[in-house]
């Protein structure tokens, strides 16, 4: 995504209400960690995706993340991703979560993750490409794609870039189940009504970061397909699907020890 960033101090205040765990995503994860058993989770959030059986340390600059953060969560290091305090290889893995297209400088926030992991980096977010693709973005916000840079539209771009900056990757698809826990952009995808309410809306970064009048005007255009039955007509086929790959992976780089 591009370089404009969220206010996480404002969607904090929405946030733990509907991004809860999603158990898919938490097996992915652990999975992709391997026998990592220190881990430096960089922009955690509230930690939902933060193991409990490994030592975890976590990077946060946004104090209302903070504060959502549970009791007994990993501690937290105040810091941001483009300059992490920790010396090289001061960890088995680097793990991101929803978290790196949010950095001021991705690329520079890549290169500390690397700098800092012994054995793996691993990144969870969505292909770019199959975000534009999903249909809440063709169909009623197509003024997301401006949030994208050009270049990163074209296909294995992303993955292009992952690449070069942190070696060779492995990317890992996760299927989204229908009733996703996670209430992240494209988690609706069977459940079209949800992006009707406000306060779903406001967990999801890409609601701040565009225009307000066409978010709104592209809501009203969703609500009025789906009470004349034309939003059915087009994406019916999704409402017999228990999974849909949205564009979810897991990145996986394994570092040279």
């Amino acid at each position: 995504m591009a370089a404009t960033r969220a206010d996480y101090e404002e969607i904090g205040r929405h946030y733990t209400a509907v991004r809860q765990p999603e158990p898919a995503i938490a097996a992915a994860l652990w999975q992709a960690l391997g026998d990592a058993r220190t881990v430096v989770n960089v922009g955690a959030g509230t930690g939902s995706y933060e193991p409990t059986d490994r030592e975890v340390v976590a990077v946060e600059p946004a104090d209302a993340m903070v504060a959502r953060r549970p009791p007994g969560a990993a501690p937290v290091v105040r810091a941001e991703a483009e300059a992490l305090p920790f010396a090289d290889d001061s960890f088995d893995a680097a793990l991101a979560v929803f978290s790196d297209h949010h950095w001021r400088d991705r690329s520079q926030g890549l290169r500390e993750m690397r700098r800092v992991a012994r054995r793996r980096v691993v990144l969870f977010n969505v292909d770019p490409v199959m975000t534009l693709r999903f249909w809440l973005t063709a169909d009623y916000l197509p003024d997301l794609a401006e949030l994208v840079p050009e270049w990163f539209r074209r296909p294995d771009a992303w993955a292009e870039q992952l690449t070069s900056l942190l070696g060779p990757i492995r990317l890992v698809p996760v299927p989204i189940p229908h009733d996703c826990r996670d209430g992240f952009y494209a988690a609706y995808w069977r459940r079209p009504a949800a992006y009707l309410d406000p306060q779903a809306r406001a967990a999801i970064s890409v609601f701040h970061r565009l225009d307000a009048g066409h978010v709104e005007r592209g809501v009203a255009r969703l609500g009025a397909d789906l009470r004349s039955g034309a939003w059915r007509a087009r994406h019916g086929d999704l409402l017999e699907r228990e999974t849909l790959d949205v564009g979810c992976r897991v990145v996986i780089a394994a570092l040279e020890s």
